[in-house]
């Protein structure tokens, strides 16, 4: 069930909160290495004379160590604290992507160490931002808020990084975009260990356990369905190459990311303008229903226009289900392991889309276009199959703490401690 929300708990009310606004934007601008880390390496291979199979070979590359690298530098976040992984993290990975930028393709060696490494010490700041919001905004109400926020403030990322990318490489070289790029993430990551949310929030103490936060059934159960969530989308970016070149017009692919982009933005901002009650696992299961259908249409591939219309409905749930997700992350994660617990969510689903890509190219080849759009759908519809089907480790989160206890998400010093646990309403 959903209620408006006073005008008061808006998003304007989130950014009005001491650090939240340089928090989320610290968090962004040094999260856009990583943004349009893959559009980069591309345009920096084509330029330097490779072929696009070493392009795809150096993103492969990269992706994997940043799925490696992530849930790590997450626990290590949770142990030692946010300034003294994310910096020095974001340092490394700047360094990783400079020694390419420097060295080129010439050596394919040193090329593949030098994503492999940017890639490996990507700093989670993501999962870091998440973790820091219940001691920057103290009400639940206004944590949850901020999710979706957070949500749609992705999306505008991945709408911004490539056209910011693209004007670096039109005002210098793919090398200099390369390299100013990543000191922007720098800069990014500095910003926020800097402020004091960062510099004195401490995860609650862990129980020692070599599985860490995926020691978690229910979140197991998210990973799970996350992955086949970034199937799908994966799939979609590929399968809407195919259908630019179907039609002879390659800015028809342009068009159509960015209307799904648009169709993320309008959902996620009707949503976080809302008030939810229930339980956030049972109102994932009826987004991730409603994500799957809006996927379903594409198949149908009619003319550019109506497909735009279609690509916008099939993206207008995909920042409400990150938003709940987010909230059963929370609820879910065993004490002391909540970034190490996003960082896990990023992974997964940056895992299935890059699988999602990998499996739409072959369909498409077989059997067209449309097979490629048709993978989108059947991974929405595995999603929600998971999520059905573990629907009773999911019903339980974490356990709350007794009485005086620590909460199981500590805050930073002197911030006002908030009970960051929906009840449960089933």
């Amino acid at each position: 069930m959903a209620t408006e929300a006073p005008a008061r708990g808006g998003y304007l009310d989130i950014l009005r909160a001491p650090h939240a606004a340089r928090l989320l934007a610290g968090t962004l601008v040094g999260r856009l290495p990583n943004g349009v880390g893959p559009i980069a390496i591309t345009l920096f291979v084509r330029d330097q004379g490779g072929s696009y199979t070493l392009a795809g070979g150096l993103i492969a590359a990269y992706g994997v160590a940043t799925a490696v690298g992530q849930p790590l530098l997450g626990r290590a976040v949770d142990l030692k604290g946010q300034p003294r992984v994310q910096l020095p993290a974001a340092v490394l990975s700047a360094l990783g992507m400079a020694l390419l930028a420097l060295t080129g393709i010439g050596h394919l060696g040193l090329a593949y160490a030098a994503v492999v490494v940017a890639g490996l010490f990507t700093p989670p700041l993501e999962g870091g931002l998440r973790a820091l919001w219940p001691s920057v905004l103290g009400r639940e109400d206004r944590v949850h808020r901020a999710y979706a926020m957070d949500a749609v403030a992705q999306e505008v990322m991945f709408t911004v990084g490539p056209l910011l990318l693209t004007l670096l490489v039109s005002l210098w070289s793919p090398a200099a975009a390369l390299l100013v790029i990543n000191l922007l993430g720098v800069l990014g990551a500095l910003a926020v260990v800097l402020s004091e949310p960062s510099r004195t929030w401490r995860s609650a103490p862990r129980e020692a356990h070599w599985l860490g936060a995926l020691r978690s059934p229910g979140l197991l159960a998210l990973l799970g369905s996350f992955f086949f969530v970034g199937l799908a989308l994966g799939s979609i970016t590929v399968a809407a190459v195919a259908y630019a070149d179907d039609r002879g017009t390659p800015s028809v692919y342009g068009w159509l990311m960015a209307a799904l982009g648009l169709g993320a933005l309008v959902g996620g901002v009707t949503y976080g303008t809302r008030q939810w009650s229930g339980a956030p696992e049972r109102r994932l299961r009826v987004l991730v229903l409603l994500l799957a259908v809006c996927y379903l249409p594409l198949v149908l591939t009619p003319g550019p226009v109506a497909m735009a219309g279609l690509a916008a409905l099939a993206g207008l749930f995909l920042a409400p289900v990150l938003a709940c997700a987010f909230i059963v992350v929370d609820r879910h994660a065993p004490r002391g392991t909540v970034t190490e617990a996003f960082s896990w969510l990023v992974t997964t689903f940056g895992v299935g889309s890059a699988l999602g890509s990998a499996v739409a190219g072959p369909a498409i080849e077989l059997a067209g276009t449309v097979a490629g759009f048709a993978v989108a759908g059947a991974g929405g519809l595995v999603a929600l199959l998971v999520l059905l089907a573990t629907g009773r480790v999911l019903h339980v989160p974490a356990a709350p703490e007794t009485p005086g206890a620590e909460p199981r998400h500590a805050v930073g010093a002197g911030a006002p401690t908030a009970v960051h646990t929906e009840k449960n309403t089933h």
